[in-house]
């Protein structure tokens, strides 16, 4: 029985010891929080956030490697998730690059890059939408929106940034009919990038849409002067011909 006790006691003692030790350990941990929150309040006249630049930079100083160790992490995710929506645009699975484009802009909200790479793979989904759910036309404005939405915000973002302005001018051109609209973006574009010749083929297509007849050919007499290549030069020879029929009869 003795020997009993004693164990019985043991346990009991143990117990003690260790609810001794849990609530010492806790009023520890409270009082490092408690000091920490007063420490920051303290910075602040009014016991609130700091409002001077100088209580600011101590406040931040105190969690200075977390926040940075934090905004180092949250930006390479944001980069993942960026080449992550750019490899499945590459392989043509544009529905799946839009939710990964999504979760990017989540860090980096203000990139044009990644609205203009938006703005395309939602022209890609619109255009390709067949109408196997049943409800084909509302699907097929939801993207083409935000396809223009993307656009028109990298424009916003970076006005000399010539993608989304191509990117644009072919979507109000070939997928909305509003060749007007296009127009100040494609001669925004041609203008900045005098050379390419797939932008002066769209804005003179812009061009025929709007009866801005001669401005058209005008456009193709410079795709003539500057093409080298034959099929170029005879596509854009062909389009000519077409307008000035039009015009002469």
């Amino acid at each position: 029985m003795t020997r009993k006790r004693d164990v019985v006691f043991g346990i009991f003692a143990l117990l003690i010891i260790g609810f001794l030790l849990y609530t010492a350990y806790s009023y520890v941990q409270r009082k490092t929080h408690n000091d920490l929150a007063k420490r920051i309040a303290a910075l602040s006249p009014r016991g609130g956030p700091p409002e001077t630049i100088e209580g600011l930079r101590k406040a931040i100083a105190l969690y200075e490697d977390q926040i940075e160790r934090n905004v180092k992490e949250g930006a390479q995710v944001g980069v993942y998730w960026k080449i992550l929506a750019i490899r499945l645009a590459d392989k043509g699975m544009h529905r799946d690059a839009l939710d990964a484009f999504e979760r990017a802009l989540q860090f980096t909200p203000e990139d044009p890059t990644l609205y203009f790479l938006i703005g395309d793979s939602a022209s890609v989904v619109a255009a390709s939408t067949l109408g196997f759910s049943g409800n084909s036309g509302t699907e097929k404005e939801h993207y083409t929106r935000l396809a223009e939405t993307a656009y028109l915000r990298s424009i916003q973002l970076d006005g000399g940034y010539v993608k989304p302005l191509l990117g644009l001018g072919i979507l109000y051109t070939f997928n909305m009919d509003r060749a007007a609209e296009a127009i100040p973006h494609l001669e925004r574009y041609v203008q900045l990038t005098p050379s390419d010749l797939k932008g002066m083929f769209v804005l003179a297509r812009a061009y025929y849409m709007t009866e801005s007849y001669d401005r058209a050919i005008e456009l193709y007499d410079r795709i003539i002067s500057r093409a080298k290549d034959p099929k170029v030069k005879a596509e854009a020879q062909n389009n000519k011909e077409i307008i000035r029929n039009l015009i002469y009869g």
